[in-house]
């Protein structure tokens, strides 16, 4: 991977603190128009109005430069999209359009990127048909639901030259880019093992009976690509658990650690992955694990394993004090931390501002680097670098290519659960299952019509 050049990054960074630090000023239309002309202003819609693009929105809204034009969101009577409204119309004195549906957004023609963070199984069909439209992208992670569909938005951003940029934040984070440089220096050494962890806390889950369809939700959008089920609040509000629409937390804190860990070790596909784990804490229903370790393997010379459990109350995500301060984790308890090492020390490495240290055989830290966020999970930076994309054209620290490396990882791990815990053998260009007739069955999914990714993007 190539590593953007330090003095670049280090003016982004200032040019992003002082725009932050003006604040957001409120301005008339009359005045938005007069100050910002249409080649300089940026028009975004969001799709997807939950707490995670309210998060996003607000935060663009801090760049003067940036409007909201659509609210896209298929419950209809969520409040966090008349939150989100009111917001808008406070920051920017007009009143966002409320949609229930995307294609309203993508025609017109005053939009300019849209900002996706629907449930995971919309992440994929939402980006394709935006970049066919001639939007650029800002999509939460992880980016597709499956392989197939994952090498299909790539496909869709180059075709239509569209600005993908995935929701992986640490790709613009500082302090990651020097753990790279240390890495690649050699003063690590030769590395043939990486540990990826994600521990957590959690409990049961029971779904409950299933229901009627609340006024105002459109049920059937929502499940979009994915088969029809009857309505169940407690699936739409657990959604995460079932494999119709992701991984769990595979797919959600783990997509972090694994694209963060991907970039410093520098690979793109695997060769094998093998899975082992199952509903090892609560026989309840769910469809997902509750514990599993999943083994990467990268040729002859490089292992990597990931590991997830769910019923883990000591182990703990990084606080905002560490992330924001001068301070590391406690390792060992550390949930979401990644192990790297090398045959001249061992390095920790905390995502969202955990900072890193190497450790040698001594046991003396050799080398750290606080994370010092300047946000909570640095979105500042990232959403910086993207609108510096949409601008230059160039291709984002979270390109849609990287981001569908770092999801297929996802995908390997829970295709090799799913057929049973069994080894597979993987072909990097192929992106299919070496002689494995059901592991390849679930490398694209069965879309329900009309909500259909079609083979020729």
């Amino acid at each position: 991977m190539k590593t953007i050049d330090r003095r670049t990054f280090i003016n982004r960074i200032s040019t992003q603190t002082s725009k932050i630090a003006a604040g957001a000023a409120v301005l008339s239309a009359a005045q938005y128009k007069r100050i910002y002309g249409a080649n300089e202003r940026i028009v975004l819609s969001g799709i997807g109005i939950g707490g995670r693009n309210t998060s996003l929105l607000q935060g663009f809204l801090k760049w003067d430069e940036i409007d909201v034009k659509h609210l896209c969101d298929v419950n209809q009577k969520r409040r966090a999209l008349h939150d989100m409204a009111a917001y808008i119309e406070n920051a920017r004195d007009h009143k966002p359009l409320l949609t229930a549906e995307m294609n309203d957004v993508f025609p017109d023609k005053d939009v300019d990127a849209v900002i996706i963070a629907t449930p995971d199984h919309w992440h994929g069909p939402a980006t394709i048909f935006a970049c066919q439209a001639g939007k650029d992208v800002y999509v939460e992670k992880p980016i597709s639901h499956n392989i197939w569909e994952g090498r299909k938005m790539v496909e869709a951003a180059r075709r239509y030259k569209r600005v993908v940029q995935c929701g992986t934040q640490n790709r613009s984070a500082e302090y990651n880019y020097k753990a790279l440089d240390y890495i690649q220096s050699g003063k690590l050494g030769d590395i043939h093992l990486v540990k990826v962890f994600n521990m957590k806390p959690g409990g049961p889950f029971h779904k409950g009976p299933d229901g009627e369809i609340p006024d105002g939700f459109n049920y059937d959008y929502w499940l979009g690509p994915a088969p029809s089920r009857p309505y169940n609040s407690s699936v739409v509000g657990n959604w995460k658990l079932f494999w119709d629409f992701t991984a769990d937390d595979l797919a959600d804190d783990g997509a972090h650690q694994l694209d963060l860990a991907r970039m410093l070790i520098d690979r793109k596909h695997p060769t094998a992955v093998h899975s082992s784990g199952g509903r090892c804490a609560f026989q309840d229903d769910r469809e997902t694990p509750d514990t599993l370790v999943t083994t990467y393997e990268y040729g002859s010379d490089l292992v990597m394993t990931f590991e997830l459990t769910q019923w883990t109350p000591y182990m703990k995500k990084t606080s905002s004090e560490i992330r924001q301060g001068d301070q590391f984790p406690l390792w060992f308890q550390s949930a979401t931390r990644i192990e790297i090492y090398g045959s001249k020390g061992m390095m920790f490495v905390g995502r969202h501002g955990g900072g890193w240290q190497v450790f040698t055989n001594d046991g003396e830290v050799a080398a750290q680097e606080y994370g010092r966020f300047p946000d909570f999970q640095h979105d500042d930076p990232h959403k910086q670098n993207f609108i510096d994309c949409i601008r230059s054209r160039k291709r984002p620290n979270a390109d849609v290519e990287i981001g569908h490396y770092s999801a297929c990882l996802i995908h390997l791990s829970s295709v090799s659960h799913r057929v049973g815990n069994e080894k597979l053998r993987f072909d990097p260009d192929q992106e299919r299952f070496i002689d494995h007739e059901k592991a390849n069955s679930l490398v694209k999914r069965n879309y329900r019509a009309p909500y259909v990714i079609p083979e020729r993007i």
